[in-house]
């Protein structure tokens, strides 16, 4: 039995989830509305105050299945009472983030600035070297730091470049002079 898919979801006050045809899940929130059609085999109840999620067998697929349903419904709820953020640090000389209107520019020592545009439902915000993502869907939050991050990687010798902030980079020992 799967340990993740069995625990039930508590839904929060002025949270409101519903279930469609196609298990289609609806989480209502303050922070905003979340849709998402989940695996139809998986059988999706709302009662009072919980959500359960049960599997019809305990093929391997179902078993997968199960868990990874009960987190993505998990996360919604998640995301529209607290919302998720990601910060990332950029770290180099010369290298820098600013912020005007929903445009990202980034100077990553390129011959031209990168600039990026905040995806709907996503907020970036700039202090000093560190760059906030936050939104209410994780999946979009996650993809648009990685997003960022890939633009220029931290390297291991210096450390230059942009990474997570809970990020550690695996520090490489440089050339030495000939003796």
């Amino acid at each position: 039995m799967s340990r993740i898919g069995r625990m039930p979801i508590a839904i929060p006050a002025g949270v409101t989830v519903s279930v469609a045809e196609n298990n289609k899940v609806t989480v209502k929130g303050p922070k905003g509305t979340l849709e998402r059609v989940l695996p139809k085999e998986m059988e999706i109840k709302v009662e009072g105050a919980e959500i359960t999620v049960s599997r019809p067998n305990d093929l391997k697929k179902m078993k997968s299945l199960h868990g990874l349903t009960r987190t993505l419904i998990h996360n919604m709820v998640e995301g529209v009472t607290n919302g998720f953020e990601k910060k990332l640090e950029v770290n180099g000389v010369g290298y820098r983030a600013q912020k005007a209107g929903k445009k990202l520019t980034l100077s990553l020592g390129y011959s031209h600035p990168v600039e990026m545009e905040d995806p709907a439902g996503i907020e970036t915000t700039v202090e000093g070297n560190i760059i906030t993502v936050k939104g209410i869907d994780k999946e979009k939050v996650g993809q648009f730091a990685a997003e960022i991050r890939d633009k220029r990687r931290p390297e291991p010798y210096k450390g230059k470049g942009i990474k997570y902030s809970d990020e550690v980079i695996r520090r490489k020992v440089g050339k030495t002079g000939k003796k």
